[in-house]
């Protein structure tokens, strides 16, 4: 085994360390995020943001009061993932959408999952009641389907075709989770 296989073995069995974004990881996120973008299913954005509106979108979850983290494996940011309100209507308040990117070559090692799981637990800590999975790509995104089963969301709706990527239809995939009591109580509660 080379030397370059024996990190990249170890690095594979590291669980990644999540952790809070900062503006310093904005240009990671960002390279991310186009990697997704230029080749994915998951956005539907088809051009990618530059480093200024990726630097915008950060601020205005900070500002909504929401996570946004990042993994790091070995001091590299290899994935991102942040609650934004699921709608702007007063009535959604307690219903955030996530979303979860991971850096390619990381896929399957754990980071997707490292970043959700973290981030259900600081939204359900912050009194949130409802996480929405809005999937692009639908059940052929298969890795973002997976990850969100595997974390306990159901389907909540498939709407068929209704985005076009890459010369072809897209499904979006709305999965669920409840948080903390979900709709057994009001808040504050």
């Amino acid at each position: 085994m080379n030397k370059a296989s024996a990190a990249a073995k170890r690095t594979a069995l590291k669980p990644p360390v999540v952790r809070d974004a900062a503006e310093a990881d904005l240009a990671a996120v960002q390279a991310i995020y186009a990697h997704h973008v230029l080749t994915g299913l998951g956005s539907f954005e088809e051009t990618p943001p530059d480093l200024a509106e990726i630097g915008r979108r950060f601020r205005a979850v900070a500002d909504a009061r929401l996570p946004y983290l990042v993994a790091e494996l070995e001091g590299r940011v290899v994935g991102y993932a942040y609650a934004a309100p699921f709608r702007p209507r007063p009535a959604y308040r307690h219903t955030v959408e996530n979303s979860v990117y991971v850096a390619p070559g990381f896929e399957g090692r754990g980071v997707g999952r490292a970043l959700l799981a973290a981030l259900v637990q600081r939204c359900t800590a912050a009194g949130m009641r409802q996480m929405i999975a809005v999937i692009g790509g639908g059940y052929d995104n298969v890795g973002s389907a997976r990850l969100h089963q595997a974390l306990g969301f159901k389907e909540a709706a498939l709407l068929k075709s209704i985005g076009r990527k890459f010369d072809r239809w897209l499904d979006t995939l709305m999965m669920q989770l409840p948080l903390g009591p979900g709709d057994t109580a009001p808040p504050g509660a």
